[in-house]
């Protein structure tokens, strides 16, 4: 661990961020398995560039009053060779979801296709995980989430969907291609970041409590964030959260009544249609033709969607990452069993 210029924040190594996440997941009450799972994600989050869904996303799990209930392992309700529908048992997303791609992997694997759904879990975390986790393993990827509500429907001024993402992956024999876009005009976990250190949000994307635009992090968590714009204002990113949102519907009968979440996993083998190599060399030509092309007026390159995380990725595992100095030492109070860390 060495410290920054600016005494909020510190850099730790990719070992030392690891064995700190993992020592906070076991404070916390993790088997050192699921521990590892956790962290793995919110490490990988952090490597890719996304800080606030890196190891302060810990802190958010043992924050929501989900985490100081009953779980239960994640369980199969009903299957067929191919399909799956999976109660998570209340159990942290991250560690459910990553069971749930697990049996996919396996089912896609030995059927071709699989097709998985999960409920009754919470907090997931990045989609692009998942998806790159089935792609590395030679497979197309499609996963779709329908989290609680935090985004207001188009014209209105209350919460009704959630920030709703849906994320693919596809192999290309290097790096996967892996596309991850959330249906909110702004990401609830970096909503749920600023307002953990009292930093504000950009204009356009919330409302407050009143209905009414807001740039307070903590007012819009009260109130709700907008759907993603464009010239429709943000009526097309409101239809893909209501497409994610019946998708997620799929799950209705392993959720509670009350509930709207749900998720969803399609893996299936390139080698139905053509073999995998081919397949591979196929995407890889169609991402080279595309960053080939001519490019506008100030324009440097045409970077293709992730393909900055895995620069990213590769920079940081050798020169570490950075954190603020309150959610190190919050963690640090996690692993002394303190669940209430002080962040």
């Amino acid at each position: 661990m060495t410290d920054n210029p600016t005494a909020d924040r510190i850099r730790l190594s990719v070992d030392e961020a690891r064995a700190h996440g993992e020592a906070a997941m076991r404070g916390a009450g993790f088997d050192a398995e699921d521990a590892w799972i956790l962290t793995d994600h919110v490490l990988e989050a952090a490597l890719c560039g996304y800080e606030y869904s890196g190891l302060p996303k810990l802190l958010n799990v043992v924050d929501d009053p989900i985490f100081r209930g009953s779980h239960s392992p994640v369980s199969v309700v009903r299957e067929t060779g191919a399909t799956a529908l999976l109660d998570g048992g209340k159990t942290t997303g991250m560690i459910a979801a990553y069971r749930a791609t697990q049996a996919t992997i396996e089912r896609a694997s030995a059927q071709g296709l699989a097709i998985v759904c999960l409920a009754n879990t919470w907090m997931t975390g990045r989609s692009a995980y998942y998806c790159e986790m089935i792609a590395r393993a030679g497979l197309v990827a499609i996963h779709t989430v329908a989290a609680p509500p935090m985004v207001a429907p188009f014209g209105g001024a209350k919460p009704a969907l959630g920030t709703n993402p849906i994320a693919f992956g596809f192999p290309t024999g290097g790096d996967p291609l892996v596309i991850d876009m959330g249906t909110s005009a702004f990401m609830g976990t970096d909503l749920q970041f600023r307002d953990r250190l009292g930093a504000a949000i950009p204009e356009g994307v919330a409302l407050g409590p009143d209905g009414e635009p807001t740039t307070d992090a903590h007012q819009a968590r009260l109130g709700a964030l907008l759907p993603f714009g464009g010239p429709d204002g943000g009526y097309k990113g409101f239809g893909l959260a209501l497409a994610m949102d019946a998708i997620g519907a799929l799950a209705a009968g392993v959720r509670p009544t009350d509930a709207v979440s749900g998720y969803l996993f399609i893996a299936f083998k390139p080698d139905v249609f053509l073999p995998l190599a081919d397949y591979e060399a196929e995407v890889a030509r169609r991402i080279a033709t595309i960053k080939a092309i001519p490019r506008q007026s100030g324009v440097s390159e045409i970077r293709i969607p992730g393909e900055r995380g895995y620069a990213t990725r590769q920079r940081l595992m050798r020169d570490g990452i950075e954190i603020e100095r309150k959610i190190y030492d919050a963690l640090g109070q996690l692993a002394k069993g303190n669940l209430n860390h002080g962040a």
